[in-house]
């Protein structure tokens, strides 16, 4: 018998039953209400609702869940190693951190998750045309989906390159048939995708009860990006322009960077005005470790992943009281040494390591120690919930997929990293923690952009997209030509007509 692949599982899922989940606060909070049949499904605005929540719900995978995309692209840059308990802890890790990344060993939920996102996305877009409710919130939920499909496709291209191009529901006697589309034509879906979005998309939320959902501005900021990526230099600026607007000030969409950096991370600091788009995380949905990373659980994974192993502070510490977790992402020399004398290290870096020779602190020597610890995301105790589920899996802290440094600093980048506004846009992202202008280039961008987003996930794409890459991390065995992406894995080869990456 033919083994089903996990391509294959989420098309049969969504074919045979509508998902609907328990996701996070605000517009991602839907009480469950079962199953039902999908041909029968649909019918109203209500079930449309729950079934764009299901869209909305993969997006959370920034953070949430052991397998989270922050935690992994972290691992894989030269900012960070690994970390964790072991050599074997969070393999997935290990082998993408060190590049003995193979077929078998590479995560297979960063495949699936984001098809399952598609395929949701898909069936919706197939039934809303039929559903009973008003044209302009059809438009709209039309809008939505057609932007988070962007958004899946986007991730899976930059990581996987060589991927199927589904968009519409797949029957069962075709899934064996599927094959990979070329590079263009999936980038060409994204665009497609955001360009018929953007215009019934609202330019601003209520976020009294639409926090989370996709706007203009953000589906502008991505489209920008997703230019860039392809070398659309002209096209990225203009975009980009629009939901920057004059840097330092307020953008027409409402964007504008925030005066202190390190309020950024204060946890409850929730769509604020430098957030584009942002994940939602709560610690209301009880999670549990036996349904930890399977789509119900809200939390940010990431805050427990970062925090020191066996971490307590001794009688009359000075140092902060953060909650204990597993070691992962730890900082590189190479990134404390940049960061040094710097104004965002305090609220970047934790040197733990110093407390700990002063005898202020107790911990446990994680895997590849430094003493160096991603600050952004260390949960304090006071963050620790206090319901239901098992606590270390319910925090509450939102992520940010995109925020306002982040796209000046990429329309900077696509101007050629020269010219006025390049360097008015630089000029901004420093003078907001208090440093002088520096003369705008690409390699001054760069280096700010691993500054100012260190820990955020977006070193290593920066460092493969720029071509950099093989330098950086020659020492950590990254191989030119292999390594930008990574291996296809090997269960979703299995009895179909997909093909490996080059070099795997």
């Amino acid at each position: 018998m033919k083994r089903v692949n996990n391509i294959i599982a989420a098309g049969v899922a969504m074919a045979t039953m509508v998902l609907t989940v328990s996701c996070s606060e605000d517009f991602l909070e839907v009480e469950p209400k079962g199953t039902a049949l999908e041909e029968n499904y649909y019918s109203n605005e209500a079930e449309a609702y729950s079934g764009l929540v299901a869209v909305y719900d993969v997006i959370g995978k920034q953070s949430r869940g052991f397998e989270n995309m922050i935690a992994l692209l972290n691992s894989g840059s030269d900012d960070h190693f690994a970390g964790g308990g072991s050599s074997s802890d969070g393999s997935q890790f290990q082998v993408f951190s060190n590049y003995t990344i193979s077929e078998a060993t590479v995560g297979t939920s960063y495949w699936s998750d984001f098809y399952q996102g598609i395929f949701r996305a898909n069936t919706l877009l197939t039934k809303l045309p039929d559903v009973d409710m008003p044209n302009t919130t059809k438009a709209r939920f039309t809008a939505e989906n057609k932007a988070l499909r962007a958004v899946y496709y986007f991730e899976l291209v930059r990581l996987f390159k060589n991927i199927p191009l589904i968009t519409t529901p797949i029957s069962t006697d075709a899934i064996y048939d599927v094959t990979q589309a070329d590079i263009s034509e999936v980038y060409s879906q994204i665009e497609t995708d955001l360009l018929e979005a953007i215009p019934d998309l609202p330019i601003t939320l209520d976020l009294s009860n639409e926090a989370g959902r996709l706007t203009q501005g953000a589906a502008k900021a991505l489209l920008g990006k997703v230019y860039l990526y392809q070398g659309k230099n002209v096209e990225a600026a203009s975009q980009l322009a629009e939901v920057n607007g004059t840097p330092g000030s307020t953008s027409a969409y409402g964007y504008k960077l925030l005066e202190n950096f390190s309020d950024l991370w204060i946890v409850g600091n929730n769509y604020n005005s430098e957030s584009i788009i942002e994940i939602a995380h709560t610690d209301k949905s009880n999670a549990d470790w036996w349904f930890w990373g399977a789509g119900n659980d809200e939390g940010n994974s990431l805050n427990v992943m970062v925090g020191p192993r066996g971490f307590v502070r001794t009688s009359g510490s000075t140092a902060p009281d953060y909650a204990a977790g597993w070691g992962f992402n730890i900082i590189t020399q190479g990134l404390y040494d940049a960061l040094s004398g710097d104004p965002r290290f305090d609220a970047t870096i934790e040197d733990l390591q110093s407390f700990r020779e002063t005898g202020e602190v107790e911990l446990e020597e994680n895997y590849q120690y430094t003493g160096y610890f991603l600050k952004k995301f260390m949960p304090l105790n006071a963050d620790v919930s206090t319901g239901g589920g098992a606590s270390v899996l319910n925090y509450k802290q939102h992520t940010y997929m995109m925020r306002l440094a982040d796209t000046y600093l990429l329309e900077a980048e696509a101007l050629g990293g020269s010219g006025a506004r390049a360097q008015a846009l630089l000029d901004a992202v420093r003078a907001r923690v208090g440093l002088p202008s520096v003369p705008v280039t690409i390699d001054a961008i760069l280096n700010e952009r691993r500054l100012e987003l260190a820990g955020e996930g977006h070193r290593w794409y920066d460092l493969v997209r720029t071509g950099r890459a093989a330098t950086a991390l020659a020492d950590r065995g990254f191989v030119a030509g292999k390594h930008e992406i990574l291996p296809i894995p090997l269960t979703e080869l299995e009895n179909t007509l997909l093909e490996q990456n080059p070099n795997y």
